[in-house]
């Protein structure tokens, strides 16, 4: 091999090597930030609550955003916007999902916690943002949040925030966006 086609191989190798990496950082990036709690990534996943005694020595206030995203025509209220638990606690608060389309579509509610250490001590049991969500055209349905922030929560969190941003799925984010510009499909 000739230095020129030498340096061509090697620029090929390094240029496929780096579309690689760059394809891999997403889902490298999803599990360092479920490991660590970095970004406030959650479990999507029920787990079990600890069997453990409640710190009765300490609250902790954990505070509930919603808001919509992307145009999904829904409202996500809660019945609480905060409440102080004490780490170990079982507790149950109820989300309200509205939808109000003149059609059924389908949702996703997506979780983040804030401060995102916080998260390594969440235990969700039942949540809502396991699943994607179908309402009917002026639906409103009720659905329970049921955590735990375990006891080991560390003592300089005194405050949680937990946001859940509602979101259209694939198929009906194309839909809501046929219903914005009707006639936009190519008619002249």
């Amino acid at each position: 091999m000739n230095p020129v086609q030498r340096t061509v191989f090697r620029s090929v190798l390094v240029l496929i090597a780096m579309f690689a990496f760059a394809f891999a950082l997403v889902p490298l990036y999803d599990v360092f930030c479920r490991i660590t709690g970095v970004n406030g990534k959650v479990d999507e996943r029920a787990q079990t609550l600890v069997s453990e005694e409640v710190d009765e020595s300490r609250y902790v206030t954990v505070q509930f955003i919603t808001r919509s995203g992307s145009g999904l025509p829904w409202i996500l209220d809660v019945e609480q916007r905060q409440v102080r638990v004490h780490p170990g606690q079982p507790t149950e608060i109820n989300f309200a999902f509205t939808n109000q389309s003149g059609s059924a579509l389908s949702g996703r509610a997506v979780p983040s916690v804030s401060p995102s250490q916080a998260s390594r001590y969440l235990r969700k049991v039942n949540c809502f943002c396991f699943d994607e969500q179908r309402l009917e055209a002026g639906e409103r349905v009720e659905m329970p949040l049921v955590f735990q922030l375990t006891r080991d929560l560390p003592k300089d969190v005194n405050t949680v925030t937990m946001v859940y941003t509602l979101y259209p799925v694939a198929e009906e984010k194309a839909q809501l966006q046929a219903q914005v510009a009707p006639g936009s499909g190519g008619d002249a």
